[in-house]
């Protein structure tokens, strides 16, 4: 801790003894909270977790001084659900945000105000917070951050943007601010940990980036990441990146590494933002008592079974770019570390499977605050995993992608660590994947007749309805 320091001139017994006695208070202040948070980042795009050619080296940095949640996973592949998960804690079914909301189409659709929020709560006991970035959860004025507990909003109410000169809204005034989306972001981010005082805070960060453009396109009509930074497009530029699968049948090659160079260069541009952040924490001496955590909202594929997008996935392929809707891992996986040098170890990492629902339980139990009474939270704390302390986990999980938007289809998901069984609206269209022998999920086994095939798919769907039982008889 740094909040204290004794003094060794002559005379200074008095104050020893008054520090002596405030050490224990000063020790039991609840710590900063920075919630980092990607839009469309995979774990594959990291260098810690294996991307040679990833440059990421402020996220690797967290990866070496914290835990890295190793099975981390989105309980929803798209963005607007995923979000309501994390701050409500509730499955996108519960709550009637099933798909990423489209303001044209729904615009009184939105986050329910009566439901509970961790900002909230720990606003509630103390905290200064803010929200900074990517929101997605209504474009109303009511559905806005600052009425789930945040003081202060400086970002955008809906999904889509630009990576340069994007328009922010700030104190209920939107305007153009010139710059690189994720500088303009973590400028803010920066200004309000350097004014947060003497009083814990709550920062949470919502990057744009690694998302697509959405209002420029490449003169084809294409989608693109650029503009990017020189700095961080530069070691993209006329790299020969990999491809995860370059022998897929029909694979549009050179469209998938252009913009595979084009997504590393995005993520690039977060990491170095990241790292801005960081140093700013070593500056002030706060990075002990100051709990850093850096996920993505879900995953994302760049030609894994020859599609690219998230749950909502697009085909990359020479002679199709219609939809693949999927529950793949590369669109539910999403990269998690947690540093906090005062509890947690660093270069430790963790196996248990956690999900985004377990973010408001843990995040309460970091701050020491407890859930409301009767509140109805479908995470977990692991907050015992990250001090590895023994504790019952979870062996399995449910996850679910009613897509409403392109196409129309219901996907529900029950995943163990050795399969994954994905039950489609759509006839003929149900998944079935054995994921210790194929971990690409490449090879549908739901039509398999032996017996062993048989008996493991009829226990996942007893799991899997017995979910979606208890979800739709509770509030």
């Amino acid at each position: 801790m740094r909040f204290l320091r004794s003094s060794s001139r002559p005379g200074s017994g008095a104050c020893l003894a008054l520090a002596a006695f405030l050490v224990p208070i000063l020790d039991a202040r609840p710590p900063n909270i920075i919630f980092l948070y990607a839009d469309d980042q995979s774990s594959w795009s990291v260098g810690a977790l294996g991307n040679s050619q990833s440059r990421t080296p402020a996220i690797d940095r967290l990866y070496a001084e914290g835990m890295g949640l190793t099975n981390a996973f989105t309980t929803t592949p798209v963005c607007s659900p995923s979000r309501a998960g994390l701050i409500a804690s509730r499955f996108g079914t519960e709550i009637g945000i099933t798909d990423y909301l489209n303001h044209s189409q729904e615009p009184d659709n939105g986050l329910d105000l009566s439901l509970p929020t961790w900002p909230k709560l720990l606003q509630a006991a103390g905290y200064k917070t803010a929200f900074v970035g990517k929101w997605h959860l209504g474009i109303l004025d009511r559905f806005l951050p600052t009425n789930f507990g945040y003081d202060r909003f400086y970002g955008f109410r809906v999904g889509g943007s630009t990576s340069k000169d994007p328009q922010v809204e700030a104190e209920g005034v939107t305007r153009v601010v010139e710059g690189f989306t994720p500088d303009i972001l973590t400028d803010e981010a920066i200004r309000f940990v350097r004014s947060a005082g003497s009083a814990p805070f709550l920062l949470s960060l919502h990057f744009w980036a690694p998302h697509a453009n959405t209002s420029n396109r490449t003169p084809d009509g294409d989608r693109t990441w650029l503009p990017l930074r020189d700095v961080d497009w530069n070691p993209f530029r006329q790299l020969d990146v990999a491809l995860p699968q370059p022998g897929y049948p029909r694979l549009d090659i050179p469209r998938a590494k252009r913009m595979m160079a084009e997504y590393l260069g995005s993520v690039a541009s977060l990491d170095r933002n990241v790292g801005r952040l960081l140093a700013v924490l070593d500056e002030l001496g706060i990075e002990d008592n100051t709990v850093v955590i850096f996920t993505s909202d879900h995953g994302f594929n760049m030609g894994h079974n020859g599609i690219w997008h998230k749950g909502n996935g697009r085909w990359l392929l020479t002679d199709n770019r219609g939809y693949r809707s999927n529950m793949y891992d590369h669109s539910i996986r999403v990269p998690a570390v947690v540093r906090w040098p005062d509890r947690i170890p660093a270069r430790s990492t963790a196996d248990e499977i956690v999900l985004n629902l377990d973010w408001f339980p843990t995040i309460l139990a970091i701050a020491d605050i407890e859930p409301p009474e009767g509140a109805v939270i479908r995470g977990k704390s692991f907050l015992p995993v990250l001090e590895r302390q023994p504790a019952p986990w979870r062996r399995s999980f449910y996850g679910e992608y009613r897509q409403l938007h392109q196409e129309e289809v219901d996907l529900r998901m029950w995943r163990t660590p050795e399969w994954k069984l994905v039950r489609s609206s759509r006839p003929g269209m149900d998944e079935l994947y054995n994921l210790r022998a194929d971990p690409g999920e490449h090879t549908n086994l739901v039509d398999d007749a032996s017996p062993e095939v048989r008996a493991i798919r009829a226990e996942l769907e007893t799991a899997l309805r017995l979910q979606m039982q208890k979800i739709e008889r509770r509030p």
